[in-house]
C-alpha cells in the first residue's frame, strides 16, 4: 500500500472469542494437511475395486499403446480387401493370423479390464469379429462370474453385446456337432466349456436381477442380444414384421451407440474365408435355449407386479426389452392365460375374457395413455399384432370402435390403427370404411396415409372390403367422378386432393413461363416441392397394383390418361419410378395392360433410358417384353443409336439391343432374342441385364476371354497384327465345349487377307510351275500353313530387332 493511503492510530486488536475460532479453523486445517498431504500429491485409493469406472483395475499405458497399433493395422485390413494369391500352398491368412495370436496373447488374463476401459474396449469389439469359434469360447469364459456386472459398466456392456451377435454363428455350428480342434498346449487349465453352455451360465447368472437389469440404460441392451441369441426364430421375423424403413422396432443399440460404431468403420472379419457359412440366414438353436427363453418370461412375471409391469411401458429404456418378452411369451403359447404378463399390460382384459367372453370391457385410461404415447405406443402395437383373438376383438370393441375418426388422424396413435387393420376381419373392416368417411380428407391433409395403406392392404387378402376401400381413397383425395379419376396417380404421388393438385399444376406452370430458358429441367423440379413425389404416396400406388383387376384398373386407366410426357418424369424420379416397376412385377395386373403400358414408351425410349433412374425402367420393360416387342423398341431407337451409346446411362440398356446384328441379320437377331433367359427381377441402376449381348450369336464365334492386355487397350479398339496374327493361328482361348459349335461357324475373313492368300498361292504356282511339293502339300492341308509361316517370319524379325532401344530416352535427356 502506498504511503500516503496508510492511516495513523492503533490497530484494533482481535477480540478473544475471534482468536479463539481462528486458532480452531487453523488446528483443522493442519488436521487435513496432514491426512490430504501437499496439494500435488494425489492420494492411493484404499480400494481400488471400488471405482464404478474400473470395476477390475485400469490398463497399464503400455499395453494400451500396444493395443492402438492392433486397431490400426486391423482396422486397416479391415478397410482394404486382401489379395489372394494363385499358389493353393501359400496361406493369404498367415501374417494375419500370427499378429492376431500375438495380440491375443498380450490380452491374456487382461479381458475385463480391457473390456472396461474406454478406448480398449472398441478395439475388443473390432477383435471379436476375427475370433474363431475356439478363441470366442475362451473370451466368454474369462467373462463368466462378472457377466453382470460387466452388463452394467458403460463400455463394457458394448462388448458384451458384440460378443452375443457374433456368438450366434458359432452356436450354430455346436449344435450340428461342429467343435474346433483344441490347440495342443503343455498346461492344462482345466475343461473349457462350450459357447452354448457359456451362453447358458451367463443367462442362470442374469436372471436374478433381471428385473433391475430391464431397467438398466446399459445392461437393458445387452438382454436385448441375449434374448435375440436365444430365440432367433421368434424374434429375428418380428423384427423384420414390425420395422418400417429399415429400422427394427426393439433396436439392438441405441442410436447414440449405433451412430458411434458407425464412425469406427467396417466391424468384421479380417481373414479370407473360403466358404459362406458366416452368411447364412438360417441358424440352428439348441432345444435349452428355447426353455432358457421361457425361464426369462416366468423370471419377469414372478419379480415384478401388475402396477410395475405397467410402468415398464412408457421406460424408453426398459420398454423395447418388455417387446421382446412379449413376443416370446406370445409365441409359445403362455399369452392367453390369466395373469399373464400380456394380461398385465391389457389391464386384465384377458381374464375378463376368460371368465365372461360376452363381457364389455372397461375402458382404461392406461390404454388410451398408451395409444398417445410416442415410447409406449410400440408396445401396443406388440399387443395388438400379438393377442389372442378374443383378446383383440374386446379390445377392437372398447378402444378403436367409434374413435378411429380421431385416432387415425392422431400423429402417434394412427401407427397403432394400421397395425390393427393388419389383422382386422372382413366386418371390422367395413365398419371402419364407413367411419373413416367423415375424416378421409383429414386423413390425407396431416400425412397418415399410412392407415390406408394397411387397409389397402388387408383388403387385398379379403374378397369383399375391395370396393369400400377404394371407394373411400378416392374420396380423400376428392376424386368423384370418372373424369377425376384419371388424375388418381398424379394426386396420390403428391398427396393432394383434386383441387389443391389443380392449383399446383397452374402455379408451376407460371414459374416455368417466367424462368429463363436455359435453366435445366432438374434446376426446375427442384425449385418446385409443391409437386415433388411423395414416398407414402409412391407406397400407398404400388399396395393399390396389389389389388384384384376391376381395381386395379383404375391406376392403370389413369397412367395412360396422364399422357408419355408426364410417365417419363415419374420413371426420372427416384421415387416415383417405383410405382412403375410395380406395374410390370405385380401379378395382379393382366398381361395385356403390362404389354400395353410398355408399349406406351416405343418412340420415346431414347429419351427414357437417357437418365441415372430412367434407364433401369427401360431395362424392366425390355425385360418383360417378347420378341416381337423388342423389335419394335429396338427400330424405334435406331435414330438415336449413336447418341444413346455415348450417354453415360443409355449404354447400359443400348448393350442388349445388338442393334448391329438387327441391322445386318433381322432373323439371327430374332432366334438370338428368343434364346434369351430372362434376367433377374431386382438389377441396380445402370446395371446391364443378362441378355443375347453376352451370349454368342448364331454366326459368330464365342466371345473369347481377354487377356491383360487386351483389357488395358479396350474392347472396342481394334487388334494390332501381331495379336491378330497369333489368335488366328494359336487359336483364341475358349471352352472346350464351344468348339463344336465353333467348328460348324465359318471363319469370317476380310477380302483383304483372301486376296492376299489368292495372290500368294498363285504367284507359288507360278514359280514352281510342276507338280505339288512337300511345302505345298502341306499348305493345302489347312487354311493356317501359310499363317504359320508368315508368323516365323514375324518371330525372326522380333528377335533380330536390338534388345534394348534406348533411343527415345536418350532424346528425353538431350531436351
Amino acid at each position: 500500500m502506498p504511503r500516503e493511503n496508510r492511516k495513523r492510530g492503533k490497530k484494533h486488536k482481535k477480540q478473544v472469542e475471534e482468536v479463539a475460532n481462528d486458532a480452531q479453523d487453523i488446528a483443522q486445517g493442519l488436521e487435513e494437511t496432514k491426512e490430504a498431504g501437499p496439494s500435488w500429491i494425489v492420494p492411493a485409493r484404499e480400494d481400488p475395486g471400488a471405482d464404478p469406472n474400473a470395476p477390475f483395475g485400469y490398463v497399464d499405458a503400455e499395453v494400451k499403446a500396444y493395443f492402438r497399433t492392433v486397431d490400426v493395422q486391423i482396422r486397416e485390413w479391415q478397410e482394404t480387401r486382401p489379395e489372394v494369391e494363385e499358389d493353393a500352398d501359400v496361406d493369404p491368412n498367415e501374417d494375419r493370423r500370427l499378429f492376431f495370436v500375438a495380440a491375443l496373447t498380450e490380452m491374456a488374463e487382461k479381458e475385463k479390464q480391457l473390456a472396461t476401459d474406454p478406448d480398449c474396449s472398441t478395439i475388443l469389439e473390432r477383435m471379436i469379429h476375427s475370433m474363431d469359434d475356439f478363441v470366442r469360447r475362451v473370451f466368454m469364459d474369462k467373462l463368466t462370474g462378472s457377466f453382470e456386472q460387466l452388463s452394467r459398466h458403460r463400455f463394457a456392456s458394448h462388448v458384451c453385446q458384440t460378443l452375443l451377435t457374433v456368438a450366434a454363428d458359432t452356436v450354430s455350428r455346436e449344435s450340428r456337432g461342429i467343435f474346433p480342434p483344441l490347440p495342443d498346449s503343455g498346461t492344462q487349465e482345466g475343461e473349457l466349456r462350450t459357447l452354448t453352455q457359456l451362453t447358458l451360465d451367463a443367462c442362470d447368472e442374469l436372471l436374478p436381477n433381471l428385473s433391475s437389469l430391464v431397467m438398466d440404460s446399459f445392461a437393458s441392451h445387452v438382454l436385448r442380444a441375449l434374448l435375440l441369441l436365444l430365440a432367433p426364430d421368434v424374434l429375428a421375423s418380428a423384427t423384420h414384421s414390425n420395422s418400417s424403413g429399415g429400422s427394427s422396432s426393439f433396436a439392438l443399440r441405441s442410436k447414440k451407440s449405433a451412430a458411434y460404431k458407425a464412425r469406427q468403420g467396417s466391424m468384421k472379419s479380417v481373414f479370407v474365408e473360403s466358404n459362406a457359412e458366416g452368411h447364412q440366414t438360417m441358424r440352428n438353436t439348441p432345444k435349452e435355449f428355447r426353455q432358457m427363453a421361457l425361464h426369462f418370461v416366468s423370471a419377469l412375471r414372478e419379480q415384478l407386479g401388475e402396477n410395475e409391469v405397467r410402468a415398464l411401458a412408457a421406460n424408453q429404456v426398459a420398454s423395447p426389452v418388455l417387446q421382446m418378452i412379449l413376443e416370446l411369451e406370445a409365441a409359445y403359447g403362455k399369452a392367453d392365460t390369466p395373469g399373464s404378463i400380456t394380461d398385465h399390460v391389457l389391464v386384465g382384459l384377458i381374464t375378463l375374457v376368460h371368465e365372461d367372453p360376452d363381457a364389455a370391457a372397461p375402458e382404461s385410461d392406461y390404454l388410451m395413455t398408451l395409444l398417445r404415447d410416442p415410447t409406449a405406443s410400440h408396445l401396443l402395437e406388440t399387443l395388438v399384432s400379438r393377442a389372442p383373438t378374443r383378446a383383440f376383438d374386446s379390445l377392437w370393441k372398447t378402444y378403436f370402435v367409434g374413435k378411429l375418426s380421431r385416432l387415425a388422424a392422431h400423429p402417434v396413435a394412427n401407427f397403432v390403427v394400421a397395425k390393427a387393420f393388419e389383422r382386422s376381419n372382413a366386418e371390422q373392416v367395413e365398419a371402419a370404411v364407413q367411419e373413416l368417411q367423415s375424416a378421409a380428407g383429414k386423413i390425407v391433409k396431416n400425412g397418415r396415409t399410412g392407415v390406408l395403406r394397411a387397409l389397402v392392404d388387408r383388403s387385398a387378402t379379403l374378397p369383399d372390403p375391395a370396393q369400400g376401400v377404394m371407394e373411400l381413397v378416392a374420396a380423400a383425395f376428392d376424386l368423384h367422378s370418372d373424369e377425376d379419376k384419371k388424375l388418381l396417380v398424379p394426386c396420390i404421388l403428391r398427396l393432394k386432393p383434386l383441387a389443391e393438385y389443380q392449383r399446383a399444376v397452374e402455379a408451376a406452370g407460371q414459374v416455368t413461363e417466367e424462368q429463363p430458358a436455359h435453366e435445366s429441367r432438374h434446376k426446375q423440379q427442384k425449385s418446385d416441392d409443391s409437386l415433388e413425389p411423395k414416398t407414402q404416396g409412391a407406397v400407398l400406388l404400388q399396395s393399390i397394383l396389389k389389388l384384384p383387376s376391376p381395381y386395379v384398373g383404375e391406376v392403370l386407366n389413369s397412367l395412360q390418361a396422364v399422357g408419355v410426357d408426364e410417365l417419363i418424369q415419374m420413371a426420372h424420379h427416384v421415387t416415383s419410378s417405383r410405382v412403375l416397376d410395380a406395374v410390370l412385377e405385380s401379378p395382379a395386373v393382366p398381361h395385356k395392360d403390362k404389354r400395353k403400358f410398355v408399349m406406351t414408351f416405343i418412340g420415346h425410349y431414347h429419351t427414357l433410358v437417357d437418365d441415372r433412374i430412367g434407364s433401369r425402367v427401360g431395362e424392366r420393360c425390355w425385360a418383360f417384353a417378347d420378341p416381337y416387342l423388342k423389335e419394335k423398341i429396338a427400330r424405334s431407337v435406331i435414330p438415336y443409336e449413336h447418341a444413346l451409346a455415348g450417354s453415360a446411362f443409355g449404354k447400359f440398356f443400348m448393350r442388349p439391343l445388338a442393334l448391329h446384328i438387327l441391322q445386318r441379320d433381322p432373323e439371327q437377331w430374332k432366334s438370338m432374342q428368343s434364346n434369351v433367359r430372362p434376367p433377374a427381377p431386382h438389377t441396380r441402376p445402370g446395371a446391364q441385364t443378362p441378355s443375347a449381348a453376352s451370349k454368342p450369336a448364331i454366326g459368330d464365334a464365342p466371345e473369347p476371354k481377354l487377356d491383360k492386355s487386351q483389357q488395358r487397350r479396350g474392347k472396342g479398339q481394334p487388334q494390332d497384327e501381331i495379336d491378330a496374327l497369333f489368335d488366328a493361328t494359336l487359336g483364341k482361348k475358349i471352352k472346350k465345349a464351344e468348339l463344336a459349335s465353333a467348328a460348324q461357324v465359318p471363319e469370317r475373313v476380310s477380302t483383304e487377307e483372301k486376296a492376299k492368300r489368292h495372290s500368294g498361292e498363285g504367284r507359288e504356282k507360278s514359280e514352281k510351275g510342276k507338280g505339288k511339293s512337300k511345302k505345298r502339300k502341306e499348305r493345302d492341308e489347312g487354311e493356317g500353313t501359310v499363317e504359320d509361316r508368315d508368323l516365323k517370319d514375324v518371330l525372326g524379325a522380333i528377335r533380330a530387332a536390338p534388345k534394348e532401344d534406348k533411343g527415345p530416352k536418350k532424346k528425353r535427356r538431350a531436351h
